[in-house]
């Protein structure tokens, strides 16, 4: 690998300007998002343990359907960013109006599939009793209406293939001032309204993704955008663009579907260690949310900049772009890798006043931050790679990874090496590192450039 990366020609100030300009708006819009999930954790942490676990059983199945959405998210940007680098704008939009009927499509469809099996899915988690008890009234109002953060993803994902990640930014800054002010207002109440607890949670979250949808088609209506899409034409299906946007989305939302199938078995390896180790471990991956967004903020950046890259032909600013995005997520992500060691008992104590659980979440912030590099590979690369196209690479690694490394890893240390929640973690951060590894073999030997993207 170091053979490779001596062709890396180093920084330069116009590509670093270009990527700060999209990676900055795109990090802060995932900080806000992040928060959001944040601050119901803080919140229902007053309500008690049994509620932290609830939610985190939740977000697991939320997750593997936003595999799906992220599919189309994906896939979405990658046409979209390939067409405008090849100045085809009507191709673009008309990719976006084809993303957007099928978010209408698929989370609807899982809508539906969790009002009819709900408490199924939560005993499937494992959950006992009591968990689903707090569990069904926020599964019901996050779950049920998740064609809203949908649509979102798809909108925002067509205007950073644009590269307008600016309006997106904007957008989670007023969602997120909603969140806040009704997750308060409806968990515990205001004058004489006595709150509704959990529920109230769920239904703030639900409130700002709708607020946010409607901000978006407001952009993408307006005839100043790059991405542009009248909502009151007539909307045809085509299926060519269709075909285009699955073949390209689809290995990357298994790619997420592989990761969250595998995060739903160790899940419940884990839910096996006790409530205590469950909550420790929802509580640590909230607060290790926040070492993803620079290179969420990053990758996105490449991303956009490699598809735009590879439809002007010019392959070598392609990978030029995605190695300096990587570079400079890593310096970022490192800086967050040393807070959470310096401060890993300040954090925990945010979030739990058991101190059980706060023993737990610091040993796990703590080997948390000794990977950010490898982790900052896992995000910046795989959304490089897949900007370019080269959505299957990044999914094979992942099945390797996931569940040739990090689930095996969690049965053996965590379980029958009883090293418990430290077990778990150790085996996560192996597989992180494993597949870091694989994906900038892959970027640095450059075969994606040879991929076409209809």
């Amino acid at each position: 690998m170091k053979g490779r990366l001596r062709n890396f020609k180093g920084f330069d100030k116009e590509s670093i300007i270009i990527i700060m300009i999209l990676a900055i708006p795109a990090m802060i819009e995932n900080i806000l998002q992040v928060l959001i999930g944040t601050v119901d954790i803080y919140f229902i942490g007053k309500i008690g343990t049994e509620a932290i676990a609830s939610v985190g059983m939740t977000n697991q199945i939320m997750n593997v359907y936003i595999s799906f959405f992220l599919a189309l998210g994906v896939g979405t940007t990658a046409i979209v960013s390939r067409n405008i680098g090849a100045n085809n704008v009507e191709n673009a939009n008309n990719a976006v109006k084809q993303s957007i009927i099928m978010s209408l499509g698929i989370g609807t469809i899982f809508g539906i599939i969790n009002i009819v099996f709900s408490k199924e899915i939560l005993l499937f988690l494992g959950a006992e009793d009591r968990v689903i008890e707090h569990g069904l009234p926020y599964f019901y109002s996050v779950a049920v209406p998740a064609v809203f953060l949908c649509i979102m993803m798809v909108l925002s994902s067509s205007l950073r293939g644009g590269g307008d990640t600016k309006t997106p930014m904007k957008v989670a800054i007023v969602s997120n001032i909603i969140n806040i002010v009704l997750d308060y207002i409806l968990i515990f109440g205001i004058f004489n309204f006595k709150g509704l607890g959990i529920l109230g949670a769920g239904i703030a979250t639900t409130i700002s993704r709708i607020v946010g949808v409607i901000l978006l088609l407001i952009k993408v209506y307006d005839n100043k955008t790059i991405v542009h899409v009248n909502l009151f034409d007539k909307w045809r299906i085509d299926k060519d663009i269709l075909r285009s946007i699955v073949k390209t989305g689809l290995p990357a939302g298994f790619e997420k579907l592989i990761m969250r199938l595998g995060q739903l078995v160790y899940g419940g390896l884990i839910i096996k260690l006790g409530t205590e180790a469950y909550a420790a471990h929802n509580i640590a991956g909230s607060i290790e949310a926040f070492s993803y967004l620079p290179g969420m903020g990053f990758g996105v950046a490449g991303a956009t900049l490699v598809g735009q890259s590879l439809g002007a032909k010019k392959p070598d600013e392609a990978k030029k772009y995605g190695l300096t995005s990587y570079f400079l997520s890593t310096g970022f992500m490192v800086a967050v890798g040393v807070v959470f060691y310096i401060f890993a008992p300040f954090l925990a104590g945010l979030f739990s006043e058991d101190l059980e659980v706060i023993d737990l979440v610091v040993k796990v912030l703590r080997i948390i931050a000794l990977v950010q590099p490898f982790l900052c590979i896992t995000l910046v690369i795989t959304s490089a790679l897949q900007g370019a196209g080269d959505t299957k690479f990044p999914m094979y690694s992942t099945l390797i990874g996931i569940w040739g490394v990090r689930v095996l890893g969690v049965y053996i240390l965590g379980i029958k090496l009883n090293l418990g929640l430290t077990g778990v973690w150790l085996a996560i951060s192996l597989d992180i590192i494993v597949r870091g590894i694989i994906l900038m073999i892959r970027f640095t030997e450059g075969k994606w450039k040879d991929i076409k993207v209809e």
